[in-house]
């Protein structure tokens, strides 16, 4: 039996959030015996102080799979791992919603079945952007301008991203930063208030930062 289901509405953002911090793995380890096993890791890595989000990824993890996920603080990198370590998670997200093992760069992607719906689309949006994005404000002459950038390596994901965002009809420029990632970028107001009408965030560090300037 799956541990989930491909019509849960929750799924596509998981999925966004899996393409940004998120990292799946399927790794050899010893057993006392001298023979060896695997160990399956599905885990989203944030930054320590992002307490609110935190809780929502976990209830993610709740909702989607019916887990309470592993909370594993890494002090010294002040960031916190997410985890779980069930195979059948791995299989489902590997084998039934088709994404890709560790490492991301080169191999990352949406899959096709999440491709075409407008709100699926939206809802990975969210989720990439609520971990691997960022809002900036630029304090101009007093009044704080905004930008919303994504920094996306070279995979299929990095084509696929860019048309969803012309699908949304939103005002972008992509850059190439080299080694092949390019950076998206959002300039301005009205672009932020279009991405918080349609996109949103789930992110609380975001939205706050979205309402200094939207307030």
């Amino acid at each position: 039996m799956s541990v989930a289901d491909l019509d849960n509405r929750f799924l596509p953002e998981f999925i966004g959030i899996m393409l940004g911090d998120g990292s799946i793995s399927k790794n050899k380890c010893k057993t006392g015996s001298g023979g060896h096993n695997y160990q399956y890791r599905t885990k989203v890595t944030l930054s320590s102080s992002e307490e609110q989000y935190r809780q929502h990824v976990c209830e993610m993890f709740q909702t989607i799979f019916d887990i309470t996920p592993n909370i594993h603080e890494k002090k010294n990198e002040n960031a916190v791992d997410i985890a779980t370590y069930r195979r059948d998670v791995f299989n489902f997200l590997t084998n039934r919603v088709g994404l890709k093992t560790a490492p991301k760069w080169e191999r990352a992607i949406i899959p096709e079945k999440f491709i075409g719906a407008e709100n699926v689309e939206r809802q990975i949006l969210r989720g990439y952007f609520d971990t691997d994005g960022s809002v900036v404000l630029t304090d101009n002459n007093g009044t704080l301008y905004p930008r919303l950038e994504m920094k996306i390596s070279p995979s299929p994901m990095q084509k696929q991203l860019i048309e969803i965002l012309e699908n949304q009809k939103l005002r972008f420029g992509d850059y190439d930063i080299g080694k092949g990632k390019v950076r998206v970028q959002m300039n301005g107001k009205q672009q932020l208030r279009n991405w918080k009408a349609k996109i949103g965030f789930n992110n609380e560090k975001h939205l706050k930062k979205a309402e200094k300037v939207l307030a």
